[in-house]
C-alpha cells in the first residue's frame, strides 16, 4: 500500500509503498483511509519536538486523525462490519487499567497513540482496536469529519470543559479562530449560551467566526486586550480558551480573564511565566486540555450529524502530502488539511 513515512526528523517525509497492516489480536480493526486529518502536531514531529516524548522509532507513519470504511476485523469484534464508515478515536486503550474502568480512558496506562507512538493514517490503511472505532451517522463522510478525530475532539474536549462554568450572561474569550478554533467555537455555541468573543489575527478568520456564533470579533493588533476589557465591562471574562499557546497569546489572554476566571490551555509551544501571589489573589485556575474521550468523541460526531459543528477543509492527495505540509507550514491552509489515499 502507499503511505507517507517519517525517515529522520527535519527532513520532509515521503511517499512510499509499505506492507499492508494485518489483524494479530482478536480486538483489531483494519480501516481503509478515507480521509486523514493534516495539523501542526505533524509538522512538529518533523521538526523533532516529538521525538523525545513519543519514543517512536522511524521510519513510521504519520497521522492521528482519522476516519473511513473497516475492512477487517478480528475475531471477537462485534457491532462493526466490513463496510462501515467510521471514525477513530486517537487512542487505541485496554479498557482494563484503573483509568480505563473509571471512563476516564485519555489516560489509559496502556494505550497506543496511531500517527504519533505507531503507524498511523497517512496511508491507505491503519490498525487500530474496538474500542478506537466510532461508527459514523448516515450523512457523514469520512474525508469530512477526518479532523473531528483529534483536532475536533481536543476542541470539543475544552468547551465541554468551560460549558459547566458559563451560565447565560456570562462570557467567554476564544483566542484563535483557525484549524482548532473555528471547531471550538461551533462547539461552545452548541453547549452553551454564553456570549463568545472571538481573538485573532486573521481577518478573514473572524469573518468567518463571525459566521459560527462569535457574538464579537476582535483583530490581534496591539489593541485586543483594551478592547476585550471594553467588551466584559472592564472586568474580563468568565472563561479564556487559548487555542494558540503561544506568541504572547498566553500573557494576551491572562490579561482578558476576569477574578475566578478559567484559563484552558489547548494550543501549546509557549511559556508563560506568572507570580504565585497573582494565581492565590486572584483565584485563577490554569486548566489544561489533552484530546476528548471516546464518550466526547460520539458526542461531537452527534453535533456533526445535527450540522451544528462543521469543518472547514482544504483536501489533498495522499501522493501531494509534501506541499500539504508546506502549506500548513506557510499559513495557507484554511481550516484543517485533509489527505485522501
Amino acid at each position: 500500500m502507499k503511505a507517507v513515512r517519517l525517515h529522520a526528523y527535519h527532513r520532509t517525509p515521503v511517499v512510499e509503498e509499505v506492507p499492508e497492516p494485518t489483524i494479530t489480536g482478536p480486538l483489531d480493526v483494519i480501516v481503509r483511509v478515507g480521509g486523514a486529518g493534516l495539523c501542526r502536531t505533524d509538522l512538529h514531529i518533523v521538526e523533532g519536538q516529538w521525538a523525545e516524548k513519543s519514543g517512536v522509532g522511524l521510519p513510521y507513519i504519520q497521522g492521528h486523525e482519522n476516519a473511513g470504511w473497516v475492512h477487517e476485523i478480528g475475531s471477537a469484534v462485534t457491532g462493526l462490519a466490513v463496510g462501515d464508515p467510521v471514525i477513530l478515536h486517537p487512542l487505541a486503550t485496554c479498557g482494563l487499567c484503573p483509568p480505563c474502568r473509571r471512563g476516564d480512558d485519555v489516560h489509559c496506562e496502556n494505550s497506543a497513540f496511531p500517527g504519533i507512538d505507531s503507524d498511523g493514517g497517512f496511508a491507505e490503511l491503519i490498525r487500530t482496536n474496538a474500542r478506537a472505532v466510532v461508527k459514523l451517522e448516515d450523512g457523514l463522510a469520512p474525508a469530512d469529519v477526518a479532523a473531528l478525530a483529534d483536532a475536533g475532539l481536543t476542541a470539543y474536549h475544552a468547551a465541554k470543559k468551560a460549558a459547566r462554568r458559563l451560565a447565560p450572561g456570562r462570557r467567554a474569550v476564544l483566542i484563535g479562530a483557525g484549524g482548532l478554533g473555528h471547531i471550538g467555537i461551533q462547539a461552545l455555541r452548541a453547549l452553551s449560551p454564553a456570549e463568545l468573543i472571538v481573538v485573532d489575527r486573521s481577518p478573514e478568520a473572524l469573518e468567518l467566526a463571525g459566521t459560527l456564533g462569535a457574538r464579537h470579533t476582535v483583530v490581534a493588533d496591539g489593541t485586543q486586550v483594551e478592547r476585550v476589557r471594553e467588551l466584559t465591562g472592564g472586568y474580563g471574562a468568565e472563561v479564556v480558551i487559548d487555542f494558540v499557546g503561544e506568541g504572547g497569546a498566553l500573557e494576551d489572554g491572562l490579561a482578558m480573564l476576569r477574578r475566578a476566571g478559567d484559563y484552558h490551555v489547548v494550543g501549546y509551544g509557549g511559556l508563560l511565566t506568572v507570580p504565585t501571589i497573582d494565581i492565590i489573589s486572584t483565584e485563577i485556575n490554569f486548566i489544561g486540555n489533552l484530546v476528548g474521550s471516546y464518550t466526547d468523541l460520539a458526542e461531537l460526531m452527534a453535533l456533526a450529524a445535527q450540522h451544528k459543528v462543521a469543518l472547514h477543509t482544504a483536501v489533498y492527495p495522499l501522493t501531494d502530502f509534501a506541499e500539504a505540509l508546506r502549506d500548513l507550514d506557510e499559513g495557507k491552509v484554511r481550516g484543517r488539511a485533509i489527505l485522501v489515499p
